[in-house]
């Protein structure tokens, strides 16, 4: 039988939703505080006592909680409060405006990840409406700083106030979204995540000018064959267990990819072979799946020069890499040098920027379970996966800890996939209203069920 969609909650969550769009928390700089206090003063009218907790001024954590009866198992609902910037010119509506149009609410934070900021209030303030009696705590934490590292948010909380935010399990961003393949929903669970390292490498030269360039050594083209060797080059495969139970799971429930995933199963070695072919039909799973077998590099900043008749002695680059579970940011820089080993290694210098570890937990929980039973509840046919993001979220601090962290925004994919993903940090971002129902629905029954 199937579940019920609590569709009582619509206008209550679509409202919340507009509401925390409409308070501009870009970040740089932040200013999360306002949308915490607003948080606060919403679950307060369901006897919810909440604190805001500031990192620093402006820099605003929303934390409450609803007391178990015993200890065990305690569960923190996690979400930020931040978002990337948008230039409104861009976009077809206000991209601070909350506008509700065409079933969908867009603006700025709609997908990442205030949707989910008024998913998780509302399943708090449900529980307390039906007088639900867990068996441990539910916490509920929105957070700062997620789109900037987390050292303002989740971070700073887990060094200064680990009591207020830890939890056996962690429901976090990172999955929950549905993959529509031969006419059915194969839903993620976010198991793991690849770790960030932002790196800035450094390139000498010598001046000169710049009607004589052979007589200077121009640290812009060694800076440039250093962005090209890295930009064009593909580490070794590897398949992490998340990975591994993916590209497995899928396979398992579609003829459409199940050879050629179950060939890369078999064969990791020949994978890029596969994608190449895949990319020309559908190119965005292809990349994605590409990233989610090895480590990457990707050169995302240049800069160089004083002025425009002067070959520079010194050029900068910067790039975002992403290393699976296992590897380390030593490792990373091993390969980088061995990639560079040509490129006058001893005018270059390295220095990382940010540098988080991957992480991981483990699928056989009784949490994944539940959440596994209770899709199959709303949507029979489905399949649930495990799942590896090639991002990075705020669940790493609290992996670092010792919680089961999921990643499981509950969505149906109404759209193509390669427009969805665009939405995320990109123009237009919204979400459906029957996704914000969807949400709440799904996430109140696992709540409840794996709680009481």
């Amino acid at each position: 039988m199937c579940a019920q969609l609590l569709h009582e909650v619509e206008k209550e969550v679509t409202s919340l939703l507009s509401d925390l769009i409409r308070i501009n928390t870009t970040n740089p700089p932040g200013n999360e505080t306002v949308a915490a206090q607003f948080l606060a003063e919403t679950l307060a009218k369901d006897g919810l006592k909440c604190e805001v907790i500031e990192s620093s001024s402006a820099r605003g954590n929303v934390i409450t909680r609803i007391k178990g009866t015993i200890e065990k198992p305690n569960l923190t609902l996690l979400s930020h409060l931040d978002v990337v910037p948008a230039v409104e010119k861009e976009w077809s509506v206000n991209p601070f405006s909350g506008t509700t149009k065409d079933g969908f609410v867009w603006g700025r934070g709609a997908l990442d990840m205030k949707s989910f900021v008024a998913i998780e209030a509302l399943v708090m303030k449900l529980l307390v409406r039906n007088g639900v009696k867990p068996k441990g705590d539910i916490i509920f934490a929105a957070t700062a700083d997620e789109e900037r590292g987390g050292n303002a948010g989740v971070g700073w909380l887990i060094k200064n106030h680990p009591e207020k935010i830890r939890a056996d399990y962690v429901i976090n961003e990172g999955g929950g979204e549905s993959f529509p393949i031969d006419g059915k929903h194969i839903f993620t669970v976010q198991t793991a995540e690849k770790g960030v390292n932002w790196l800035r490498i450094k390139a000498k030269g010598s001046p000169g000018h710049g009607s004589i360039p052979g007589i200077a050594d121009n640290a812009v083209l060694r800076m440039a064959e250093v962005a090209r060797k890295l930009g064009s080059y593909r580490s070794e495969i590897m398949l992490v267990n998340s990975v591994r139970q993916f590209l497995k799971g899928v396979a398992e429930e579609t003829t459409t990819l199940g050879n050629l995933l179950n060939t890369i199963l078999d064969n990791p070695a020949i994978a890029d072979n596969i994608l190449d072919e895949m990319a020309k039909k559908e190119k965005t799973i292809a990349e994605l799946l590409r990233a989610m077998l090895r480590m990457t590099i990707a050169p995302t900043m240049i800069k160089g020069g004083i002025k425009e008749n002067v070959i520079p002695s010194e050029s900068e680059g910067v790039f975002d890499c992403r290393i699976l579970p296992g590897q380390t940011k030593d490792d990373l820089l091993d390969e980088i040098k061995t990639v560079l080993a040509d490129v006058d290694f001893n005018k270059l210098s390295f220095e990382f920027i940010q540098s988080d570890a991957p992480s991981e937990s483990r699928s056989d929980t009784p949490l994944y379970k539940t959440i596994e039973k209770t899709l199959k509840e709303f949507e029979p046919n489905c399949s649930v996966v495990p799942y590896m993001v090639t991002g990075g979220t705020d669940s790493r601090f609290l992996r670092n800890v010792g919680s089961v962290c999921y990643g499981f925004h509950p969505l149906k994919t109404d759209m193509p996939l390669d427009e969805f993903w665009k939405l995320v940090h990109g123009i237009d971002e919204r979400i459906s209203i029957k996704n914000l129902v969807f949400g709440v629905s799904v996430l109140y029954r696992i709540v409840e069920e794996f709680m009481t």
